[in-house]
């Protein structure tokens, strides 16, 4: 729906909008998700191309572009059948081993295909995965026919940028891949917390430009108490998730008695918090991790704090992995519970499915410990140090301490508890003015994008083309000039408000 419309926005501003759907011929894409009827068996025979959530939900796409009178460009167009018989022979014969790691003229061919693999197991690793050398050649046989299908487009059509979701993946990676490798621009971009709001990026996935973006980008920007006052109540909001598209907990219980009667906890004592992520989720290379895997970190972590018995770890394990749109089948308690079949009794765990409010529960603690979740950034602004280990996107940003190595990151847990277990006022504001720009400038809001209570999170509200015009959104203005200018992709919420 949203590249529909940015198909429209586009044309009238007088640019050249080609589509490219997939009509069938991948034999895996990021649509698949792991169920009974959708298995391995389902991947390897094709039958679940017919499942009314899959393959056939895309095909659906092809009138939505064709009414816009545009050209599309449809993957089976672009691929031979010599081209088809050839991958697929690459695909069934590679070594499993040399799958992930696979390169073929400099793209990372392999590395999409491993991660969508992951993503469709809903799981961190695939050794306990029944089936997985299946789910994975396909999935590597669906990056081999992108690629190949996106180079053969780009031999006869030639583009500026190519503007399209999530950007890992597949298929999406891969023509992300090709696309730089061409030399075209790429605009990719995802749904954002807040409600009616999506997040651009230019040149790869948010997931890792993030990490890069220059601090000037909201270092010098207005911020005054309006501004500061605006952001508090964000942040306040986001502890219920009244103002944002997905929340994990419809009645976060906030009581310290709750928090002791489920942990054990002893407030008498230091305590240090730990965040963990979704283990499948977004499983790429990051040059800035400190550790091979979330699971290594974590491991390692709680082996650490077993030899400093004077501070308690309390670890919240992240509700997504029974409540997030894929809940996951490779649960970190379980994980906790086979490499410590009796915790450390200084190690103290909150699980997924608790209502203890993850916010009230962290300012309990003197430090607070990540990996690549985004509540370091709201963490920071209520004046909690934050240690960061792996990709969050508050690294970087001269607000925590960012670990670049086991070592370095052992070494500032040598540092807890701290003396100030609270950042200066002039850090909090710093935060602040950066959470102001995450949440409220890099998420745009589109006046076109109307939520609902259904399975889709949105539809279009736009009534006529008329709507689309320049200078009628501001948040559609500020995407178009990205796509089409490559300006940043930041809306001036304090310009507005």
């Amino acid at each position: 729906m949203l590249e529909s419309l940015l198909g429209a926005a586009l044309t009238l501003r007088n640019a050249q909008v080609d589509t490219l759907i997939c009509d069938g011929v991948l034999p895996a894409c990021l649509n698949l998700k792991y169920s009974s009827a959708r298995g391995p068996d389902s991947i390897r025979d094709g039958s679940w191309k017919k499942h009314k959530n899959s393959c056939a939900r895309c095909r659906t796409n092809t009138p939505v572009f064709a009414k816009l009178g545009l050209p599309v460009h449809y993957y089976s167009q672009l691929l031979s059948q010599n081209d088809l018989d050839d991958l697929a022979k690459l695909a069934d014969t590679i070594p499993l081993a040399e799958i992930s790691g696979y390169r073929r003229g400099g793209l990372s061919i392999g590395e999409h295909a491993y991660a969508g693999c992951l993503r469709y197991f809903a799981s961190g690793n695939l050794e306990r995965e029944q089936g997985s050398e299946i789910v994975l050649r396909r999935y590597f046989l669906a990056s081999l026919l992108t690629a190949h299908a996106m180079e053969n487009l780009l031999d006869r059509h030639s583009y500026d940028v190519a503007v399209f979701h999530h950007g890992i993946y597949v298929p999406q990676g891969i023509v992300g891949e090709v696309c730089r490798a061409r030399g075209v621009r790429v605009v990719n971009w995802n749904p954002a917390y807040r409600r009616r709001c999506f997040i651009f990026s230019h040149g790869d996935t948010y997931h890792h430009t993030l990490l890069d973006e220059p601090v000037d980008a909201w270092k010098n920007m207005r911020f005054e108490p309006a501004q500061e006052s605006e952001i508090k109540e964000y942040l306040q909001s986001r502890w219920s998730g009244s103002q944002d598209w997905i929340w994990f907990h419809d009645t976060p219980d906030a009581r310290d008695e709750t928090l002791i009667k489920e942990t054990g906890l002893d407030l008498a004592k230091p305590v240090i918090g730990l965040l963990t992520n979704v283990m499948w989720d977004a499983q790429l290379h990051y040059r800035a991790n400190a550790f091979p895997t979330m699971l290594d970190w974590l491991v390692k972590t709680i082996r650490y704090f077993e030899k400093r018995p004077e501070i308690q770890l309390l670890i919240r394990i992240h509700p997504a992995e029974l409540r997030g749109l894929l809940p996951s089948r490779q649960m970190v308690q379980d994980e906790i519970r086979q490499a410590f079949p009796k915790l450390p009794g200084n190690v103290f765990v909150i699980l997924p499915d608790s209502n203890v409010n993850t916010y009230t529960a962290m300012l309990k603690c003197n430090a607070v410990i990540i990996y690549g979740t985004k509540t370091g950034v709201e963490l920071t602004s209520m004046g909690i140090p934050v240690i960061v280990a792996g990709e969050a996107w508050i690294r970087n940003k001269g607000l925590t301490m960012d670990a670049s190595s086991e070592q370095d990151y052992f070494r500032t847990l040598d540092g807890l508890p701290l003396a100030e277990s609270r950042l200066p006022g002039s850090q909090i504001r710093e935060a602040r003015k950066y959470a102001y720009h995450f949440f409220l400038r890099r998420m745009i809001p589109l006046e076109s994008i109307e939520p609902v209570e259904d399975k889709v999170p949105y539809l279009i509200k736009a009534a006529s083309l008329s709507e689309l015009l320049p200078g009628v959104d501001k948040g559609m203005d500020v995407i178009c000039e990205g796509i089409l200018h490559g300006s940043p992709f930041i809306y001036p919420y304090e310009e507005t408000h």
